[in-house]
């Protein structure tokens, strides 16, 4: 009997201990597991402002690894047998707890400028952009590393720039063509003027070099020396060149336009009807100026976004068209003071031609072209703009009526609406603006067929 129960008290020792070694072996599977355990590959990925080269170029290296963290990070740049340590960065290299991250690491970025500017040793040629990320290491887990290296090409030298048109004469307000040749390096060639750039494009005809821009001059652009003809290449490798000969001061043209509540009434509702997310919660001045200031610069900025895609083409020849017995009631450049209760409480310049006749006058199409927008737009009202090619844009606006539609082709006088009142107009009449690569320019200049030829199309050889 005492025999029976000692072997029946042995059976559960007997388990006891076979469960114990089932869990010692376990967490030292476990532990095992844990230490060994490598987590995901490091991410590293590499980017660059330019697509080469030159004087700066922005190099980010962003390395990730989101379970272990990282142990160590370089950029580093290799020209032939030269290497040159960007940045590093020496991370906390794990611990003895197997699933512990380095530094709390998961992301992190190195950022450094390259070119022959802070490297002046950089040679013509191709370098390597190297990222190395180093695991973060711990009981058990190796230090391995992940590269990602991205080659670019150093660019020394700007494009080679030359003039090839003459006897170019512009005036504030004003545009003009030229012709000339940049070499197989440029990416972005063109004219600026000020901060205003109006970009080139081969010349029709020309040879592979040969390129050409219908340029624009802003009326407030007072220094000729700010006109400059330029190359670039894709490193930011620029070369400037004058081109003018004669630059002329646009005359001093002031207007005075008395305001009063009886405008507010017919013209401000109106444009807040129609406008989208627009704050009527002020008094109908406040209104007022927020259309003719905020709502204004919004209107030419998106005439400036339609113009970046104009048709590289001549959809249009001759002289631009006037409205039909019209009268020049308003000119380009007019710096209008806006007077309430006779005191100034706006100043803004006009940048387009009034032309009033009849009421609701038939408005003919300026010159042929793709008509890229016809709707409606706050302070020019219902409004149409034609794109002519190459940058050069017409507008119409304050019309009542509108009798084309967006993506039309249409032909120089072809009646596309009528004059009118709407938006911002003090009475019936017809709002030409001209536009050179978004850049509001004097319209009489292309309505003189004389001037065209000579200072548009013979610069380029048409």
């Amino acid at each position: 009997m005492g025999d029976f129960m000692q072997l029946g008290a042995r059976k559960p020792r007997t388990k006891i201990r076979f469960f114990l070694v089932l869990l010692i072996a376990g967490v030292i599977a476990a532990g095992f597991w844990l230490a060994l355990r490598r987590g995901p590959t490091p991410v590293v990925e590499l980017a660059t402002d330019r697509p080469a080269v030159g004087k700066a170029t922005t190099v980010t290296a962003t390395f990730s690894e989101p379970v272990h963290g990282l142990g160590g990070i370089r950029l580093e740049l290799i020209q032939g047998d030269r290497v040159e340590v960007l940045d590093r960065r020496e991370l906390t290299r794990g611990s003895l707890v197997p699933w512990s991250r380095a530094d709390g690491t998961a992301e992190i970025a190195l950022t450094a400028v390259v070119g022959t500017t802070t490297l002046d040793w950089l040679d013509d040629g191709d370098v390597i952009l190297r990222a190395t990320a180093d695991r973060s290491v711990g009981f058990l887990r190796r230090d391995e590393s992940v590269v990602a290296e991205r080659v670019l090409p150093v660019r020394r030298r700007p494009p080679r720039l030359e003039l090839l048109s003459s006897q170019h004469y512009g005036q504030q307000g004003g545009s003009g063509a030229v012709r000339y040749r940049a070499g197989e390096t440029a990416v972005r060639s063109g004219v600026r003027a000020g901060t205003h750039e109006s970009l080139g494009l081969g010349l029709p005809g020309g040879g592979s070099d040969e390129f050409f821009t219908i340029y624009a001059l802003p009326w407030d652009l007072g220094d000729p020396a700010e006109v400059r003809l330029f190359a670039e290449d894709d490193a930011g490798n620029r070369v400037e060149a004058p081109f003018l000969d004669l630059f002329k001061a646009l005359p001093a043209r002031v207007d005075t336009i008395s305001l009063d509540d009886a405008f507010f009434d017919r013209v401000v509702p109106a444009i807040a009807s129609r406008t989208p997310g627009f704050d009527d919660s002020g008094t109908l001045l406040e209104q007022y100026l927020l259309i003719n200031r905020e709502l204004r610069r919004a209107e030419l900025d998106r005439v400036a976004e339609l113009s970046r895609r104009s048709e590289p083409a001549f959809l249009w020849s001759g002289p631009f068209f006037q409205m039909t017995n019209s009268a020049l009631k308003a000119n380009f450049a007019q710096t209008r003071s806006y007077l309430y209760d006779g005191r100034e409480v706006d100043r803004q310049t006009h940048l387009g031609l009034d032309l009033a006749s009849t009421a609701r006058a038939p408005v003919p199409a300026p010159n042929s072209g793709r008509v890229v927008f016809a709707g409606w737009m706050t302070l020019y009202g219902n409004a149409i703009i034609i794109d002519h090619g190459y940058g050069l844009m017409s507008l119409c606006g304050h019309l009542s009526t509108i009798e084309t539609a967006e993506g039309d082709q249409v032909e120089r006088g072809e009646i596309i609406g009528r004059s009118g009142a709407t938006g911002l107009a003090g009475g019936d009449h017809l709002h030409l603006e001209i536009f050179v690569h978004g850049q509001s320019v004097d319209p009489l200049e292309w309505l003189d067929g004389k001037w065209i030829q000579e200072k548009v199309m013979a610069k380029i050889g048409r």
